[in-house]
Formats: C-alpha cells, structure tokens, sequence
C-alpha cells in the first residue's frame, strides 16, 4: 500500500517535480520556445512537421524525443529498477542529472541547440528515477496522468468507492511542485536568461549529496 510511503518521498517529489517545471518553464521561454519536460507536445510537432517535410524541425524534434529515451535508459542502467527502494543509486543518477542541466546551461547561453538535448536527456534521467511504488505511478516531469489519476479516484469516491487519500495528497504535491516551480523559473528566466537553469542543476546536485549523506547516517 502507498501509505507505507516514508514521509521523505513527498519532499523528494516535490522537489523533482519543481525541478522539472522549472526547466521545462526556460525551455518554453528560451529562443525555440521548446518544452523539455515531457514529450507529447513534442510528438505532435514532430507529426506536424513530418507531414510539412520539414526536415529540419524533424531532426530536432526526434533528436529531442531521443535524448529523453537516452536520460531514461541511462537511469535505469543506473538505477536497476523502477521501484523506488532505499539504497538504490539515486545520489549517482541525481548527480548525473545535475551535470547535464549544467552542460545544457553552457550549451543554451551560447545559443546552441544542443542544449536542449541535454535537458531532456536530464528529465528522462528524473523520470525514470520512480517510475512506480507500492502500486502508485509516480511521474515528476509532466502533470496528464497525475491529474487523469486524481480524476478517477475522485470518480470513485461519488461512486461510494473508498480511495488513498495518501495517494490523492502525493499527487497534489507532485503537480503543486511542477507548477511551482514553473513560476520560479518563469520569473527567474525574466531576469537571468538561460542562467536560470543553474537553479534546477544545483537543486538537484544538492538533492544527490543529501541524499547520500542520509544513507550513510541511516547505515552507520
């Protein structure tokens, strides 16, 4: 049952799922005004830009769909496992992400495209860090099936079925996180540009040395 869920997870999730919509929130502002964070708006551009036999959007476009596949392959390569479990390889991948946020930051302020790769590469990475844990889907880059999961369980409880509320309040942090962090990197973009990336890259080195920090308290 989710409600075996330690209490750290919602302030993990939370913390991705800012990360992630801050990112995507440059992403949208930045000079191709692209979303990183998920990919079916993208996959609906690609489509579009198929039928119009633009080749060049449509390398960009696969390109950027590919290097979210390439973040989620590297993590489970990492990780080993979609299950979130204490003592997994979290710290590592964390920091692997932060390293490409930072990458894309160098590649975004000299105006190169590449860098964008970077960061959906990093978003694929987080997402696929905790893709499920004691039957919940949990998902920090992109807010659909959170919503779509809220809808059914409200849907349910009319019905006179009973629900997790547990998993219901997940949920709200998770989208709550995404949004917030959307306004954070809205605004920040406004005044830094493309540095505002670093705020994401150093949220999440710092997530990695904290979390490794806690493992090495909790196994000594």
């Amino acid at each position: 049952m989710i409600n075996k869920l330690p209490r750290w997870v919602e302030f993990g999730g939370f913390c991705l799922a800012f990360i992630a919509g801050s990112i995507n929130s440059v992403g949208l502002l930045g000079f191709k005004h692209q979303a990183v964070s998920h990919l079916t708006g993208t996959s609906t551009f690609l489509s579009l830009e198929i039928a119009s036999l633009n080749v060049t959007e449509v390398t960009h476009l696969l390109s950027l769909a590919l290097s979210f596949l390439m973040g989620a392959v590297l993590s489970g390569f990492i990780v080993g496992n979609t299950a979130l479990k204490l003592g997994r390889r979290y710290s590592f991948a964390l920091f692997i992400e932060s390293l490409f946020l930072f990458i894309a930051f160098l590649l975004l302020n000299n105006n190169s495209l590449h860098g964008y790769y970077f960061a959906s590469a990093a978003c694929g990475l987080q997402n696929a860090l905790t893709s499920t844990y004691s039957g919940a889907v949990i998902r920090t880059t992109h807010v659909s099936g959170l919503f779509t999961d809220i809808g059914i369980m409200i849907g349910l409880r009319f019905r006179g079925q009973a629900t997790d509320k547990r998993k219901i309040i997940l949920y709200i942090i998770l989208i709550l996180g995404f949004i917030f962090g959307g306004i954070v990197g809205a605004l920040s973009f406004k005044v830094f540009a493309f540095e505002a990336i670093l705020l994401p890259c150093i949220l999440s080195l710092a997530i990695a040395v904290g979390y490794w920090f806690y493992l090495r308290i909790k196994n000594s």
